[in-house]
């Protein structure tokens, strides 16, 4: 079983490049902010929730994140592994991820960075926001309030992936293709 940790900041391209992932490696992917998307449609009381916290920009708390991905965990007990997209964001939470999966006999594989120059991202946001309909990708000054609490709160995980020896760093930038080549070349070197 293959477990990854896809990362970056907001508009780094980690929904475009985790679709090729899935399939070239058979994950199932778990996108933090499709599902919190199909709970706020769906009006549940998760997506209530978490609605409160993205129109403000901020992330949504540990507790209601942890409990949704154990979940989506626990219904793909078939799975050849999972791809992890905008979980874990903070320490805490990767910590309750290595503690979850080892009560199930896993652990994470691999954690891979797509890095990006900020205002680059700012511009893909602000671009993918004139058709998502996202109001998070219309306002550049919610926009950079997610950098801010990236780099607060995401950033330090790079040290504790590094620590375990899981942490790799991939440029971002180029077309979908080179990205998801040099993605590939780090998975296929695990």
């Amino acid at each position: 079983m293959i477990n990854i940790v896809l990362f970056g900041k907001p508009g780094a391209g980690k929904g475009t490049q985790a679709e090729f992932l899935k399939e070239k490696y058979n994950l199932t992917h778990l996108s933090t902010g499709d599902i919190f998307r199909y709970n706020i449609k769906n009006n549940t009381d998760l997506g209530q929730l978490a609605k409160t916290f993205m129109d403000k920009g901020d992330l949504v708390p540990d507790e209601v994140t942890i409990k949704m991905l154990e979940s989506e965990v626990d219904n793909n007990p078939l799975s050849a592994g999972f791809l992890f997209d905008g979980f874990p964001r903070t320490l805490a939470q990767a910590a309750a991820l290595d503690a979850f999966l080892e009560s199930k006999g896993q652990s994470i594989t691999a954690t891979v960075a797509l890095e990006a120059n900020d205002e680059i991202l700012v511009q893909r946001l602000l671009e993918r926001g004139k058709t998502s309909g996202r109001p998070d990708d219309q306002d550049e000054e919610k926009i950079r309030n997610r950098y801010d609490e990236y780099n607060q709160k995401t950033a330090p995980l790079t040290n504790y992936y590094d620590a375990q020896g899981k942490f790799y760093a991939v440029d971002g930038i180029g077309t979908i293709a080179e990205v998801t080549q040099r993605l590939s070349s780090v998975i296929d070197n695990l």
